[in-house]
């Protein structure tokens, strides 16, 4: 084969390849149209209808703190979207907070996004050791929130170039690069790189986005955040497994459906899953139902190790 040359077929195969991306493209504008639209005229009536005073029910108007829960192995409880509160062989962690009733550029107090399916179940909390961000979207990384839970004895982990994102008067805030890992009172978080992306808005796509393995003595919690399918979870060890199995109509090359969630699940190995991110925002063109049945379904016989399916529910590993 002469210089310059190309490989049979080589043409074809770059076309198809453009072809494709050009339907993934053109199908995620499709869905985009047929939703944000809406959202956004809801946003902009609520404000006209309070009058611009205030935005009443579109951030979070307090948080109640609780008391700190007794010492667990482990326990989880979905808290909506990507939310998680862990106890952790004493600590308490808090995943992805977003307890805002609508979720996406603000201005002042109001916010013109999505909204919220339902409220937000969070009545109170205990007080939070650590919180994770997995990256910078809307739905994940969450300002308003943030302020609430706000407390100089509480330590943030965020993604890389994201520190300054955060809100002021947390304790520490820590920035991890993929495969870096930092050591909280006992516990080993390490950052681990998903598939999927980490900019906030269409101009910073430096920041970066971030999956977490947390050990801690007795037991250890693999919380994906968001990802595509990817075999970079392959061989992780965890007790407990959280992974986002909704948005993935048409946002497949960014969000695993339940079937690869269940794929990647079992090549771990993982006792138990917990799934997020489904059923809280309309973020896509899947009902809402229909992540869970379609995991359900994948687990089959091994349904029962898919754990805190409904939002606010309590789930304990056996001692």
């Amino acid at each position: 084969m002469g210089k310059g040359s190309r490989k049979p077929g080589s043409d074809r195969s770059r076309s198809a390849s453009e072809s494709s991306r050009l339907a993934r493209a053109f199908s995620i504008a499709a869905s985009a149209a047929r939703r944000y639209p809406r959202h956004l005229a809801h946003a902009v009536a609520h404000s006209i209808q309070q009058g611009f005073r205030h935005a009443s029910g579109t951030h979070p108007t307090g948080i109640a703190t609780g008391p700190r829960p007794s010492t667990e192995r482990l326990a989880a409880t979905w808290l909506g979207h990507a939310g998680v509160l862990l106890n952790l062989d004493g600590m308490t962690i808090l995943t992805d907070p977003v307890f805002s009733e609508r979720i996406g550029m603000s201005l002042g107090p109001w916010t013109f996004g999505l909204r919220r399916h339902a409220p937000s179940p969070v009545l109170e909390l205990p007080p939070i050791d650590l919180i994770l961000i997995s990256h910078s979207h809307f739905d994940h990384l969450d300002r308003p929130t943030l302020r609430r839970l706000v407390d100089r004895h509480t330590r943030v982990i965020t993604a890389a170039n994201t520190r300054r994102l955060i809100p002021s008067g947390f304790g520490e805030v820590i920035e991890l690069a993929w495969d870096r890992a930092a050591n909280i009172n006992g516990l080993r978080i390490a950052a681990m790189k998903p598939k999927h992306w980490g900019a906030r808005t269409a101009w910073d796509r430096h920041r970066g986005y971030n999956s977490y393995v947390i050990e801690g003595p007795r037991a250890q919690v693999l919380f994906a955040g968001d990802t595509a399918y990817t075999d970079a979870f392959k061989g992780v060890r965890s007790d407990l497994a959280i992974f986002g199995i909704g948005a993935y109509d048409p946002w497949i090359a960014n969000h695993a459906n339940p079937e690869q969630v269940w794929d990647m699940f079992q090549q771990m190995p993982g006792e138990f899953l917990l799934p997020i991110h489904h059923s809280t925002f309309e973020m896509s063109d899947e009902p809402a139902h229909e992540p869970m049945d379609r995991l359900v379904k994948a687990a089959g016989s091994d349904a029962a190790r898919i754990v805190g399916r409904a939002m606010a529910s309590q789930w304990k590993m056996e001692p």
